[in-house]
């Protein structure tokens, strides 16, 4: 079986354990040395907690070795995309309500301001520029199909 095969029976046994709330960001598949490491990136409406990536882990890990996918040893980690990665689907957006982000889009603009709402496919957000008196305020709106990457930002203040 190739790389590509395995990480769609992967993908596809994970989408079949997972509840509703949850969701897969990505199946990542590298050869080693003497073994094959997968990463199986999950998130949740409200998140994801450790509990419930090791159960999944456990189920998943059960469902490689009962149907031989995977013949040498390996190394299997499932677990959330972590705060300092990019987000990858509009469906993880909703949560950050409230959050700093930074947006890049498709044509070479910038935006940095905190998620007020997502609509559909619009990601609408504040941002402000000057400080006390000066601060403007604007609102911009943003279709999801002209996002090149958004992050959140951490505040450590």
């Amino acid at each position: 079986m190739n790389l590509d095969e395995l990480k769609t029976k992967i993908w596809q046994a994970t989408e079949n354990i997972l509840e509703k709330e949850f969701f897969i960001i990505d199946v990542i598949i590298k050869e080693l040395r003497e073994k094959y490491k997968v990463s199986v990136v999950l998130d949740g409406d409200e998140g994801i907690n450790i509990d419930t990536c090791a159960k999944i882990s456990r189920e998943l890990g059960n469902i490689i070795d009962e149907n031989n996918w995977i013949e040498s040893r390996y190394v299997l980690e499932v677990s959330s995309p972590g705060a300092e990665n990019p987000l990858k689907l509009l469906r993880q957006v909703p949560k950050h309500i409230g959050r700093t982000l930074q947006i890049a889009t498709k044509d070479n603009k910038t935006y940095e301001g905190v998620l007020k709402s997502v609509k559909n496919e619009t990601i609408t957000i504040e941002q402000t520029s000057g400080k006390g008196k000066k601060a403007q305020t604007q609102l911009h709106q943003i279709e999801w199909a002209n996002i090149n990457s958004i992050k959140v930002l951490i505040s450590f203040k």
